[in-house]
């Protein structure tokens, strides 16, 4: 099957390893060249994806069976179109439009579905942020609607966080829509990552759900199990089929949500692998993320998904802008036992950007906090050059 990968970053890389590995021929597509994903890829293009013509030339191009989108800055609105040439969008052309924009995966979640969610406002000027901001209290949270890794993403606490917050999500949207969300903030015991695996003629599988930790609204480090109790546990899994399944079409979604004392609150979702699920190239599944996703797109049939180890992810990041990356201390982070570490091969970097990922595991039985120390340690022995 021929493949077309729509944003070529470190999730598009390891989903590229993992086609390859099954006979699938990979089109990595990305707005700059020499992008994780096109370093593996069997051929890559190198397009604006919000430009709907140059999207249609590419699809003609290429003739692909599937259309896999890895990225929010895309035209999705073509996606129905190439549906009806009898392309499959992944995991559907309405799952994409509605999951690349934070506005319609939250009416969908709350107003139709009723799941619980944060209170919640739009904003489309920093005038109606105010107002927004006055609905739903301080503090909040402030996201564009369409962006990705906690880009433009802010708390208000007090007024005059609000026109910052404005300036701020505007610089950190992706694509052309200029229009934020501010909700307010739950107060959370925890936050977990649910990978939930849509299949086209089996059962929806859930994975073990994933711990997080963030700073600037991108993760930094995540973990697997995490602890959840069983309750919680079935409202999250529930909320997430309902969601998956108003979405349709098959594939591998992490969706979000807020533990608290009042019970589970629904908070963004993802129609494709996830960054926190970069925890299962630990060893931590008997498929990682990006086989489970690519298995169910292909409706090969996954009987069950096992927890067959504890284990833990930490960012590497970069803390200079470079055109040339290099990185040392590959060989410390090599001598240690029950740890692995990637290096995404992005061709520049600059402050805060993501640039690989340590990785560690033990035996279900370990405190979890123990492998999540050893996995940050880990990260700190890697330094990104300029």
């Amino acid at each position: 099957m021929k493949i077309l990968l729509l944003g070529s970053g470190e999730l598009g890389k390891e989903f590229t390893i993992a086609a390859q590995r099954i006979g699938q021929t990979i089109i990595a597509v990305d707005s700059y060249a020499n992008a994780p994903a096109m370093q593996v890829a069997h051929a890559f293009e190198v397009i604006n994806m919000l430009d709907g013509a140059a999207l249609d030339r590419l699809v003609a191009k290429h003739q692909p069976d599937f259309i896999v989108p890895e990225i929010e800055a895309i035209r999705t609105e073509q996606f129905y179109k190439y549906e009806k040439q009898g392309i499959v969008v992944v995991p559907s052309a309405k799952a994409a439009n509605f999951t690349m924009n934070r506005k319609a995966i939250r009416d969908l979640a709350s107003k139709e579905l009723g799941l619980k969610t944060a209170n919640y406002r739009y904003a489309t000027t920093a005038e109606e942020l105010h107002k927004g901001v006055e609905a739903v209290g301080m503090p909040c949270v402030v996201k564009p609607l369409m962006s990705s890794s906690g880009k433009g993403q802010s708390t208000i606490k007090t007024i005059a966080d609000i026109d910052k917050a404005w300036n701020y999500a505007v610089e950190g949207s992706r694509g052309d829509v200029v229009e934020v969300i501010v909700e307010a903030f739950v107060q959370f015991n925890s936050e977990i990552t649910l990978l939930t695996v849509v299949q086209n003629n089996n059962p929806t599988l859930f994975c073990a759900p994933i711990g997080h930790r963030q700073e600037r609204g991108d993760y930094m480090e995540s973990w697997q199990p995490a602890r959840i109790s069983d309750k919680d546990l079935y409202e999250a899994q529930d909320m997430a089929e309902k969601v998956t399944e108003a979405l349709g079409g098959a594939g591998l979604f992490g969706v979000e949500f807020f533990l608290t004392d009042e019970g589970v609150y629904f908070s963004e979702l993802s129609p494709r692998p996830h960054d926190t699920g970069m925890v299962t190239l630990a060893g931590t599944q008997n498929f990682n993320q990006f086989e489970l996703h690519l298995r169910a797109i292909l409706s090969l049939p996954i009987f069950e998904i096992t927890l067959e180890k504890a284990g833990a992810s930490a960012v590497i990041l970069a803390s200079e802008n470079s055109e040339n990356p290099s990185y040392s201390g590959i060989e410390k982070i090599a001598a240690l036992p029950k740890t692995d570490f990637r290096i995404f091969g992005k061709p520049t970097s600059r402050p805060y950007r993501r640039m690989g990922v340590a990785l560690a595991n033990d035996i279900l039985e370990t405190p979890i906090e123990e492998i999540v120390e050893r996995a940050k340690n880990a990260a700190t022995l890697v330094t990104v050059n300029l």
